[in-house]
């Protein structure tokens, strides 16, 4: 039985982003600090492959539209399948930083670029389609935790091989993606595609320039780094919030969880309906939802209310997130898709890496609550900017529509 090229791609991104969060969650903090690495270098460790993505996002996107998707999905696979066994490696705090950024392209390149063939293949189910493949990689984001924190808990009498044991399976999972990926077979006319845009460098900058120029595309990328850098702040502070009010780890863990949960169930149905009922309007309500939960957290101090907030986040998001990148690539022709994602994938990530660092200032000075609230106002500001222009925009249809109504009858 032959596999679509949509499955496998949507197993190539399970394995590659399970390998991918193995690498960090929990084993990469204690790692480092076994290496002998302090607070701030923990920290600096842990940011240098979102670092890499804000960095690499844009030219994997150019390079896609230019080689191919195949090449570069081949290209990250070879970086997940590599990377992992040279943890084993590493003895020195500045080895480790130097294989994390390595091992950040992969995800840098792979996301954009797998994100530019689904809307590569699909148009009417675009926002499906995306929905299904996020979904695939959240699944694998979920279990990977799981399973490297059982390894390290299983062998606690020895960590320096627990983290072995961890990085081992991490690139088994690697090789498993190389494997998948070089099944995905070439979209429908990409080889006269890279073909002609070999042949046309100037042509190529000038497509990629049109797409970051694109008001639209740059408005909806800066909406979804909004949603992310509240997310960023809730994932890091909410559970310090919860420990200071009198909560269990477990519950911590339960209100964590339950947001990726609703995240992964939910984004295949809301990436449907932005197909059947438009993207725009999804996108403004999902804005305006996600900043009114992330601003009330600090209202409440028990655990149901509080579960109740994360669930609704997490539909926020998914509200949000399934619509953004499949609007981004109704504005932006085939060509460009690479591009596209590629500049959605570096704003975003923007967004991540700057939340728990700006709201950690706010909070270390004014407390949890104005963390949260300052998070709500960015999200809410983007949403509402986005909202006027697409605002303006049908005006301006409106009346182009109606002056040519009135030359006719003219």
């Amino acid at each position: 039985m032959k596999t679509s090229p949509f499955a496998l791609l949507c197993s190539t991104g399970l394995f590659a982003i399970f390998s991918s969060t193995i690498s960090k969650s929990p084993v990469l903090p204690l790692f480092a600090s076994h290496l002998g690495a302090d607070p701030s270098g923990v920290g600096f460790v842990a940011s240098i492959s979102a670092f890499t993505g804000i960095i690499a996002s844009i030219p994997a996107g150019m390079l896609s539209d230019r080689l191919g998707r195949k090449k570069m999905l081949i290209f990250s696979a070879v970086i997940f399948s590599s990377a992992p066994f040279l943890y084993l490696l590493v003895t020195e705090i500045w080895q480790l930083a130097i294989i994390r950024f390595y091992h950040g392209l992969a995800t840098a390149v792979f996301i954009p670029v797998s994100m530019a063939l689904v809307s590569d293949l699909f148009h009417k189910e675009r926002g499906e389609k995306m929905g299904w493949f996020s979904a695939s990689t959240l699944i694998g984001r979920f279990m990977a935790p799981i399973v490297g924190g059982t390894i390290i808990g299983a062998m606690v009498f020895n960590p320096g091989l627990s983290y072995k044991t961890v990085y081992i399976v991490c690139g088994a999972t690697g090789i498993i993606v190389i494997l998948l990926a070089s099944r995905i077979p070439h979209p429908d006319g990409e080889t006269q595609r890279i073909l002609n845009n070999s042949r046309h460098w100037k042509e190529s900058l000038k497509a990629f320039k049109s797409v970051i120029s694109h008001r639209g595309i740059v408005i909806t990328s800066a909406v979804e780094a909004s949603i992310l850098f509240a997310y960023g702040t809730f994932e890091t502070f909410l559970p310090l919030y919860a420990i200071k009010i009198g909560l269990s780890a477990y519950e911590v863990g339960i209100l964590l969880s339950s947001q990726v949960i609703t995240l992964a169930l939910t984004k295949p149905v809301m990436g449907r309906f932005s197909d059947k009922h438009g993207r725009q309007p999804q996108i403004f309500f999902g804005a305006i939802i996600g900043a009114a939960c992330i601003g009330s957290f600090a209202l409440f101090k028990s655990f149901l209310p509080l579960l109740g907030l994360s669930i609704l986040f997490g539909l926020s998001l998914s509200i949000v997130t399934s619509a953004t990148s499949a609007f981004i690539a109704d504005l932006s022709i085939r060509e460009t898709h690479g591009s596209a994602m590629g500049i959605l994938g570096s704003i975003m990530d923007i967004g991540h890496t700057t939340g728990p660092l700006i709201s950690g200032i706010i909070a270390a000075y004014f407390g949890f609550g104005r963390a949260f609230i300052g998070a709500a106002a960015i999200l809410l500001a983007a949403g509402i900017i986005f909202r006027l222009r697409q605002y303006k925009l049908q005006s301006r249809n409106r009346k182009n529509q109606s002056q040519q109504l009135s030359e006719r009858r003219s």
